[in-house]
């Protein structure tokens, strides 16, 4: 078995596979691409991944490009633990929180959206925290009046074990709090998020314990 992940150890996305393979006990070769000095751009790396987009997996000859696809190839590969639930309304209910955030939030807030609004658009350093702001508190505000309404949250966003919802929470909140927000509206998101990162699996995939971090 070979395996290889294109990694940024700032990258929300990247930090989701990082968090599923450790859930896994799955060891990676890794090549680090620095998105804040534009190496996405640069020739080689388009010539192999042609949106300019991280992470990119690569395992016996296969290529997967996209968090949530390189994750759904890791439940099928290796279904235990799994990321995503089996049980139908389960298995709704954890892509819905999900996608709630990799589909309606962290697209607006990755680098290359956040250097067209301050740059292209003119919004300058001042509008392009204010985007940040709102779109996370938006995202936020509506996890945590879902979960506290819904009975199947637990120690987690489903459960009392970790899933996808998890595992695309954690990196969002990091994000959030590298713009200095205050998270304190948020009790239930926090209450999740620190039983996340007591875990070995969060903890070990954090920036901050990454060889590339600076």
């Amino acid at each position: 078995m070979s395996m290889h992940l294109h990694d940024f150890y700032r990258s929300s996305a990247a930090y989701r596979v990082r968090i599923v393979m450790n859930m896994k006990g799955l060891e990676a070769e890794r090549t680090f691409v620095n998105l804040t000095k534009g190496e996405q751009h640069d020739a080689g790396f388009v010539d192999f991944s042609p949106s300019g987009l991280m992470p990119v997996l690569q395992h016996d000859g296969n290529t997967v490009y996209q968090s949530l696809a390189i994750i759904d190839y890791l439940d099928a590969k290796w279904p235990e633990p799994r990321a995503v639930p089996r049980d139908p309304v389960a298995r709704a209910r954890v892509l819905g929180l999900a996608l709630a955030i990799a589909a309606d939030t962290h697209p607006l807030t990755n680098v290359r959206v956040l250097n067209f609004v301050e740059k292209e658009m003119g919004a300058g350093k001042e509008g392009r925290a204010q985007w940040i702001e709102h779109w996370c508190r938006k995202c936020f505000a509506g996890l945590e009046e879902r979960l506290n309404r819904e009975s199947e949250t637990g120690t987690f966003m489903h459960g009392d074990s970790p899933t996808l919802a998890d595992v695309c929470l954690i990196p969002q909140m990091f994000f959030a709090r590298r713009f200095d927000m205050d998270l304190s509206d948020y009790p239930t998101l926090l209450g999740i998020e620190a039983a996340c990162n007591a875990l070995p699996a969060f903890a070990d995939a954090h920036p901050s314990k990454q060889p590339d971090a600076v």
